[in-house]
Parts: C-alpha cells; sequence; structure tokens
C-alpha cells in the first residue's frame, strides 16, 4: 500500500508528515518504521495530522515510536496544515496530546505556537554525570527537560553527557531531554540531546522553551529571548501570556511510500 507523505524540518529537527494511516499500523510502528535514517526516510519524528468538524489535530511520535509533544513539530503541522487549505485563518488552535496550542502565521515558513506552561521547576541541583559534577537545572515544558550552561559549548560531548544526563535516575525512568546552554553576545546557544531520538538533534523546541525559561528565572532579562540551535537558525521565545515559541518550518521534498 501506498501512502503520500511530507518532510518537513523546523529549525533541523526534522519530520515525516502523514495525512492519513493504514488502519492495521499504529502511529508508533509507523514511526519506527518511516523514521530510521537507513531502512526507512529517515527523521526526528513522526507527525500525523487529521481534521474533523474543522478542527486540526496533531499526533506525534519519536523516532523509537514513543509518543510525545514536540514543539518544532507543532509548528511545521500548522504550516502544512495552512498551505492544504485547511484553515481559513492565520490564527488559529491546533489541538495536541498537550491540549489545545494557539497558532499565529508569520509569514509562508514561520509561525509562533503557544506552547505548555513550564512546571516541575528545579534550580542548581548538582549531579554526578559521567564523572562530571555539573549544576543542573530542570522543568517540564510539554516534555521533561534537563538545562546545564556552560562557559564554550563547542567543547561539550553531547552524545556522552547528554545520554547520561538523560538516563540520570533523579529524572526517573522516563528520563529527560538534555539542553547544554551558553550565552553569548546576549543570545542562548543551545545543543540537545533528545530522548526517544536517543542522539544530538539540529534543534528541540521544547528545550529552546525549557532554556529559555531557566534562564529567565536565573535573571537573564532579554525579552523575547533568542536562541540559536544547532542547525544555525534563531528562534525566539516570548513569555507575555504564556511562553509562545516563533521560528522557521518548510516542506523539504514529498512523496509517496510503499508500506
Amino acid at each position: 500500500m501506498k501512502i503520500p507523505f511530507w518532510k518537513m524540518s523546523g529549525a533541523g529537527n526534522d519530520f515525516i508528515l502523514l495525512s492519513r494511516k493504514p488502519r492495521s499500523r499504529s502511529g508508533a510502528a509507523l514511526a519506527r518504521t518511516l523514521c530510521d535514517r537507513r531502512l526507512g526516510i529517515g527523521a526526528d519524528g513522526l507527525l500525523l495530522m487529521t481534521r474533523r468538524s474543522g478542527t486540526v489535530h496533531l499526533g506525534y511520535w519519536n523516532a523509537d515510536g514513543s509518543a510525545a509533544f514536540c514543539g518544532n513539530g507543532a509548528r511545521c503541522a500548522a504550516l502544512w496544515a495552512s498551505a492544504q487549505g485547511w484553515l481559513k485563518s492565520k490564527e488559529f488552535v491546533l489541538e495536541t496530546n498537550r491540549g489545545p496550542l494557539a497558532v499565529r502565521l508569520t509569514s509562508k515558513e514561520q509561525a509562533e505556537v503557544s506552547m505548555p506552561a513550564p512546571k516541575n521547576l528545579h534550580l542548581g541541583r548538582t549531579l554526578n554525570v559521567a564523572g562530571h559534577s555539573l549544576p543542573v537545572h530542570s522543568v517540564d515544558t510539554g516534555v521533561p527537560h534537563a538545562v546545564v550552561f556552560v562557559p564554550d559549548i563547542e567543547k561539550i560531548n553531547v552524545r556522552e553527557l547528554g545520554r547520561a544526563l538523560r538516563f540520570h535516575k533523579i529524572f526517573g525512568r522516563a528520563g529527560a531531554n538534555a539542553n547544554f546552554i551558553e550565552i553569548r553576545s546576549g543570545i542562548l546557544l543551545i545543543r540537545t540531546y533528545e530522548r526517544g531520538v536517543e542522539d544530538e538533534t539540529l534543534a528541540c523546541g521544547t528545550g529552546i522553551v525549557a532554556s529559555a525559561f531557566v534562564a529567565r528565572v536565573l535573571g537573564f532579562d532579554r525579552s523575547p529571548v533568542k536562541v540559536k540551535v544547532r542547525s544555525g537558525e534563531i528562534l525566539s521565545v516570548s513569555f507575555n501570556h504564556g511562553p509562545r515559541l516563533k521560528g522557521p518550518g518548510k516542506v523539504i521534498f514529498s512523496g509517496e511510500v510503499l508500506i
């Protein structure tokens, strides 16, 4: 059976988007198959779009098949739905597994999405990670995140430290994404190790919001907070009336895949 797909990028965080799925396959199974970078199309996660009674719904699974929430994915999904003519307005509500999110499309390849309110904030816990003693902050922004500020982001072994921090016992069985942050010239530089992908990704929307929120709590007073991700893109986070993430999203290519 062949089904259409779209390959999308949200500042380098890449996704496979489907507008329908075979009844015989679960979203988790499709994510594991299609997101495989050697045996599938390859992506960080799977976006499944549906439309019911004029409302647009987004389902999301990480590459390993785990259901999750994704800020960059939500932005890509919103831009795709608009391009497909599913929406009549540049401002609308996108339904997700973390509840309804307000979306504002600012250009053809740029959108601003409201994000879940940060919760479970913990500041300055010192953790032993891969032989290093690190001051670690943590917060849940739709996904649990650890945030570590470092003097030089280029010297961080993100795979080693990120994986160790992601599985640290303090975060329980589910673990947490790990973000390393350097503040340079008023901008946050970020590198993220993502659970469910189990590697460093070029961008992570919930990680951007988590890092911007922690920086703000600790006294970083820029507004909006500018965050430069590994792909080189700069996204922004504002906190008026709740966190909002603004950044790019675009279709890289489309086609059909045999399921």
